[in-house]
């Protein structure tokens, strides 16, 4: 839980884990906070049932990230495995979730879904990445959900499956034969409409029925498809991809 402090900076006032989710604040250097996820044991490995729970109040400003990609693995029980995070953002907070990659390895069946509900004036920057198996290796089944409502209002549901239990899911209607697809939401109160634009031969921006954008992309590799997800050009210098704030007098 993150809340603004007594100089208009934003502290941690709840910080709580279980392992293999473990939290650790790292430094920031504009009254912002940043958390890191690092996980405790491989995975998400088949079984897991593994969620994660977000609070950012009015006016504070919180970036999460993790230190590393996600490796999807199966069981020899083949019990799926699960990574839910549910978020809530306050008048004029801002959250960013920037994570690493979730790669689905062969055999594995997970799911990770995400609900984020965000309140007239708060501020999203989501991005969720996933490559299809390791190197030179199908997938097993993955599933990514994404649900986001804006004061009250869905703004965006999102779902994608690969892996051998979703028809179609590397033809041209869906990937395309590409091995990572991502996709960077961002949620901006008050900025001007973005148009559509296509940013390159699989990715593209489009606007959302309400403050908000979306980039979609397919990439050959996580790499490239890092360099797609990108969001537009604004004025305002407090909406920044890295998480940082400047503009507001904070620190």
């Amino acid at each position: 839980m993150a809340e603004v402090d007594d100089r208009g900076g934003t502290r941690l006032v709840e910080l709580r884990e279980e392992p293999p989710l473990l939290l650790r604040r790292t430094r920031s250097y504009d009254g912002s906070a940043v958390v890191h996820l690092v996980g405790g044991a491989a995975g998400p490995l088949g079984g897991d049932d593994l969620e994660l729970e977000i609070e950012v109040r009015p006016q504070a400003a919180l970036c999460l990230r993790t230190v590393a990609a996600s490796v999807a693995l199966p069981a020899r029980s083949r019990r799926p495995s699960r990574f839910a995070v549910s978020a809530t953002v306050g008048a004029g907070g801002i959250l960013h979730w920037l994570p690493e990659q979730t790669v689905a390895a062969a055999g594995c069946r997970h799911t990770t879904s995400a609900t984020v509900a965000v309140a007239a004036g708060g501020s999203v920057l989501w991005r969720d990445e996933l490559v299809c198996g390791r190197h030179a290796e199908r997938p097993g089944d993955a599933s990514v959900h994404t649900s986001v409502d804006y004061a009250g209002t869905p703004l965006l549901r999102q779902r994608i499956d690969v892996g051998p239990g979703a028809d179609g899911w590397d033809g041209p209607a869906v990937l395309g034969g590409a091995p990572a697809t991502g996709s960077l939401l961002g949620v901006r109160p008050g900025s001007r409409p973005v148009a559509p634009v296509v940013l390159g031969p699989t990715a593209v921006r489009v606007p959302l029925a309400g403050p908000g954008w979306l980039v979609t992309a397919t990439a050959a590799d996580a790499h490239t498809l890092r360099t797609q997800l990108t969001e537009p050009a604004v004025p305002d210098a407090e909406h920044r991809p890295d998480g940082r704030r400047t503009g507001r007098g904070r620190g």
